[in-house]
């Protein structure tokens, strides 16, 4: 158990979904909140401290609810206020917590407050949004690029300003510099604490806070991180500023003020370890924060070596770093990591699960669940539509894969989902729950093991020699984990001794090690280590 029980999720492993794409209760094609209640007892079975809910409420979905209408409401397509509180009552009887996504740095184009805002200059809620006059030349107020591409500005003809919208000029970006914003966020957490909710994971959360002066940002310089380089600038002055942690620790007060305390999750999408840790402040800002450098790293042991590390150092001293190989956002791992090597797969799962601090699962992750190519014509994802055939985020949100009836478990027979079936044939929960050597198994496996062994949740990381290509480490004074996570990486890692306690392959489970420990490509091992082994 975590040092202070009220910290579940600083050791476990949580869940995250997509609620259009779980579990479809009424035959609609669209996954909801009571077909996420039905599907608990696979939670609870598979041994998640929680679930972190993708967003709920009312949008009129220009980016499938990250454009928020309504923040104290749930969407009709995904049910009703009540069926929330009955998933937070049936998870509760389960011993699972639900946290909800937070989107306060923009809301929909469509929110009442916007509407309101536009109308004149004058306006009571004109001044909840970025305003800004045109340059001198009648263009945006400044260089400052969407995250979605093209410029951050456009333009109301209305009014003659410009509103600033950091990703879909359907999202125009909230102005946190206003008090009466932050009194109404105050109320927005407090609606939904007070209906049981354990938390919120909050999106974008380094960029609410901008510019006062509206500066421009500055160019890309050679170091960069390769996906600073593909925006085409550094979010200097839209991004990462100072005043945003009096907001967060603002947050941090409301959460800790409940019984119990609800926990923050930041989607910090920053590529600097120091720049991270700064986000948990004192022990008085976020609870965790999402690791986006391992995200877009390679499935390399030297690249996330020296990410895992860096981490585990710049967190402060009592705080969890965060974990995950995908995302919403993100190709999903077996795809984007392993290339749809099974082998790679499990052994970055078995990295994954024996990692210190919390670890999120991406919904399908438990089965090994690929990416679904999604043909142009059925394309939702608005950054897939621009992009295309570059990057979309279609390919990682399709319904979860049950069984290989039709319907896949997740609608009624002959109803088409919202977004195409995948491999359900070859990926789903059926087939794969009732076999020993399945990716289900192996993942319910490693959580019970991390359950049942302190020194895997929270004992110390320390980084051994290994041969090129694999990534080995101890983890407290009781376990040794290999994997050869590069392609066609093996070799001898020597001075070990005990026995294999879970191995991502299966057959090597109980296998004792003396002096030397061989791995095969795609191998990954835990081993218990002898009270007697000399220091590696």
């Amino acid at each position: 158990m975590p040092e202070d029980p009220e910290a579940w999720w600083s050791e476990g492993v949580l869940y995250q979904i997509y609620p259009r794409s779980y579990a479809d209760s009424n035959g609609d094609g669209v996954g909801d909140l009571p077909g996420i209640t039905q599907r608990l007892d696979h939670l609870s079975w598979l041994g998640v401290k929680g679930i972190w809910l993708d967003p709920i409420t009312v949008s009129p979905n220009a980016d499938w609810g990250y454009d928020v209408s309504d923040f104290c409401d749930v969407d009709p397509a995904l049910g009703t206020l009540e069926d929330l509180d009955a998933l937070v009552s049936e998870a509760a009887k389960r011993d699972l917590r639900v946290i909800l996504d937070l989107v306060p740095n923009h809301t929909s184009i469509e929110h009442p407050w916007f509407i309101e805002a536009r109308a004149s200059r004058s306006n009571p809620k004109r001044d909840w949004y970025v305003w800004a006059d045109p340059s001198e030349d009648g263009g945006p107020p400044n260089n400052w690029a969407s995250s979605f591409g093209g410029p951050a500005w456009t333009l109301d003809e209305t009014t003659g300003q410009y509103f600033l919208h950091n990703f879909l000029s359907e999202q125009p970006d909230l102005n946190w510099w206003n008090p009466e914003v932050r009194d109404e966020f105050d109320r927005i957490l407090a609606f939904w604490f007070d209906r049981g909710v354990a938390g919120f994971r909050i999106d974008v959360v380094h960029m609410v806070i901008k510019d006062a002066q509206l500066r421009d940002n500055p160019p890309v310089e050679d170091g960069d991180h390769w996906f600073i380089k593909m925006r085409g600038q550094r979010q200097f002055y839209n991004s990462c500023r100072p005043e945003v942690h009096d907001v967060i620790k603002r947050w941090r007060k409301i959460a800790d003020s409940y019984t119990p305390k609800r926990v923050l999750i930041g989607e910090t999408h920053v590529f600097d370890t120091e720049m991270l840790a700064s986000f948990y402040g004192d022990d008085d800002e976020l609870n965790l924060g999402f690791n986006f450098l391992m995200i877009h790293a390679p499935l390399s042991a030297e690249a996330l070596g020296k990410i895992i590390e860096d981490t585990d150092a710049a967190i402060p001293p009592g705080s969890a770093p965060v974990w995950t190989g995908g995302n919403h956002d993100n190709y999903r791992f077996p795809s984007r990591w392993a290339e749809g090597d099974a082998d790679r797969a499990r052994a970055a799962l078995v990295m994954l699960l024996t990692l210190r601090g919390s670890v999120f699962l991406y919904y399908g992750d438990e089965i090994g669940m690929p990416d679904t190519e999604v043909p142009l014509e059925q394309i939702l994802d608005p950054v897939g539509i621009r992009m295309y055939p570059v990057f979309g985020r279609d390919p990682e949100r399709t319904p979860m894969q049950w069984s290989a009836d039709p319907g896949f478990g997740f609608t009624e027979p002959g109803v088409e989902p919202w977004l195409p079936f995948g491999d359900a044939a070859s990926f789903n929960v059926a087939d794969q729950v009732g076999d020993a050597d399945s990716f289900l198994t192996l993942t319910r496996d490693l959580i019970a093991l991390r359950d049942a062994e302190s020194d895997l949740r929270s004992g110390a990381f320390t980084r051994i020699a290994a041969p090129v290509g694999i990534l080995a480490y101890r983890r407290g004074d009781g376990f040794l984990i290999a994997a050869s996570l590069d392609e066609g990486a093996g070799g001898v890692i020597s001075g070990v001794n005990g026995e294999v306690a879970a191995s991502a392959r299966r057959f090597r489970d109980g296998e004792q090690i003396d002096g030397d420990l061989t791995l095969e490509p795609g191998d990954a091992l835990i081993v218990r280590l002898a009270l007697s082994r000399q220091p590696l």
